[in-house]
């Protein structure tokens, strides 16, 4: 009876073993599907520099220069032409001693003629 009991007992513990065996899921930890997309971690980065833009660079006004350009003066605001400025201003060519020295402007030492009714 003895040699009973110890069968019974081998082949209990044989059909718990082996029936452990065949309900055990064997795992070797070989994937081979397509990997899960994981997003890397957020970096930090700088602004860009500050970038100024040059002030613009303007053209100097010109120059106004007030007097006698040629045979036309400049007051400022118009170009008078000789004539024209001696007729509304008078000056140093009036009928006194003028600048050419002598009786007046027109007939003195410096008096050249009227050029042929030329107006200058």
């Amino acid at each position: 009876m003895k040699s009973l009991r110890v069968a019974s007992l081998v082949t209990g513990l044989a059909a718990l073993f082996v029936s452990g065996a065949a309900m055990a899921g064997v795992n070797i930890g070989i994937n081979l599907g397509a990997p899960a997309y994981v997003a890397p971690a957020p970096v930090y980065a700088p602004p860009p520099p500050v970038v100024y833009q040059p002030a613009p660079v303007y053209a100097p006004p010109p120059a106004i220069v007030i007097g006698w350009h040629g045979d036309r003066y400049w007051d400022g605001r118009r170009y008078w032409g000789r004539e024209e400025w001696y007729r509304r201003h008078g000056g140093w060519h009036g009928d006194g001693p003028g600048w050419h020295g002598g009786p007046g402007w027109r007939g003195g030492p410096g008096w050249h003629g009227d050029h042929g009714g030329w107006r200058h």
